[in-house]
């Protein structure tokens, strides 16, 4: 998918959403003032908020479009989440508005007047947010983009609101029982509810979410199908918006392989990630000596007996320099500071006046 297509899509289905979200509010408007309903008010206030919100993705999209510059040479791609963010907080303004006016009508409550046309309008109102927020969500996940995912959460969950209000309506017209203001009360602090979501979600884009497992699975498993490649290890990904991430792995490979071949392997897997993931790699290598494989199995069997213990890599016996590197792979509960222990007793005996080098790496990736 090209930029240029992505940026269309998103921009199509948000100005769905503006004009169907405009079109609500006035209707919604009208039946809520006429009819004095303050829940029905503050639902017209709900699709006004969401028009926004489509209008803030759009900006979003057009500015994370623009190129590298000196002072952001890796895009403006991240400009989507804070318009993500953006979105939240006018979600949580109207929440916080709402229920201002909802207790309002609580401490001095007012019998809404319903007609025929208002009900039908309401009812309709639900089935219009049902789909649109179907539509949205599919657009949003089709076109990696967290604002519109949002926006069609947020559609979804205007659905129930509306279906909520209508209810009310009905208590109202049957039982003649007053509960707008409850009910509106109840709406706004779900509103708020799921703006903080929205914005949590959106925050922890900007800091820094641990990459997806799927991802970063599929990515290890193409680096692996080359020729030469025994495994490959610590990818770490940055991502700089949904179209863009950098990244660098390690992989280990025989260590009698030529300069030469190892510059065309890892040429051929930064191009390959590149092509297939959108993931500008860098590739590391790790020198694995076959004569040293029953060495390597006894540290892994020793290793993977301790709990936490995720895997081990980067086995290097340096006879040389009378050393022994090992990578250890480990969850962030586990006990490192008396594995590390275990681990060199145990080299000192296999392999006696070695010295033991031992690095823990964090389970970024799964």
């Amino acid at each position: 998918m090209t930029t240029t297509t992505r940026e269309k899509g998103i921009t199509r289905t948000s100005m769905v959403g503006i004009l169907t979200n405009v079109m609500l509010t006035a209707f919604k408007a009208a039946v809520g003032l006429i009819s004095g309903s303050i829940s029905i008010v503050l639902d017209a206030l709900n699709n006004l908020t969401d028009a926004v919100s489509s209008i803030v993705t759009i900006i979003g999209v057009r500015l994370a479009k623009k190129k590298p510059d000196e002072k952001h040479p890796f895009g403006h791609g991240r400009v989507e989440y804070f318009s993500a963010i953006i979105v939240a907080g006018i979600v949580i303004f109207s929440g916080v508005t709402a229920l201002v006016e909802s207790v309002k009508k609580i401490i001095t409550p007012e019998t809404p007047d319903f007609s025929a046309a208002a009900i039908i309008i309401v009812a309709a109102a639900v089935v219009v947010k049902i789909l649109l927020g179907r539509y949205v969500t599919a657009q949003g996940k089709k076109y990696q983009s967290e604002a519109l995912v949002a926006s069609g959460s947020d559609a979804s969950f205007d659905a129930v609101l509306s279906a909520s209000t209508l209810a009310g309506m009905a208590i109202i017209k049957i039982f003649g029982l007053n509960l707008d203001g409850w009910i509106g009360a109840v709406l706004a602090i779900f509103i708020i509810k799921a703006g903080w979501e929205m914005l949590s979600e959106s925050v922890s884009s900007v800091i820094g979410n641990r990459p997806d497992s799927e991802v970063s699975k599929a990515i290890r498993a193409t680096i692996r199908e080359f020729n030469g490649v025994i495994g490959a290890y610590d990818l770490i990904l940055h991502d700089y918006g949904p179209e863009y991430a950098i990244g660098s792995v390690h992989i280990e490979i025989p260590s009698d392989m030529t300069a030469d071949q190892i510059h065309r392997l890892t040429r051929a897997i930064s191009e390959k990630v590149m092509e297939q993931y959108h993931v500008i790699l860098t590739v590391g290598i790790y020198a694995i000596d076959a004569a040293h494989d029953e060495v390597r199995a006894a540290i892994n069997k020793t290793a993977m007996e301790h709990e936490g213990v995720l895997g081990t890599h980067a086995i290097y016996v340096d006879d040389e320099n009378k050393t022994m590197t090992i990578d250890v792979i480990t969850d962030f509960q586990a006990d490192r500071a008396a594995l590390c222990e275990d681990l060199k007793g145990h080299i000192a005996e296999l392999l006696p006046g070695y010295r033991a080098d031992i690095n823990f790496d964090t389970d970024f990736a799964d």
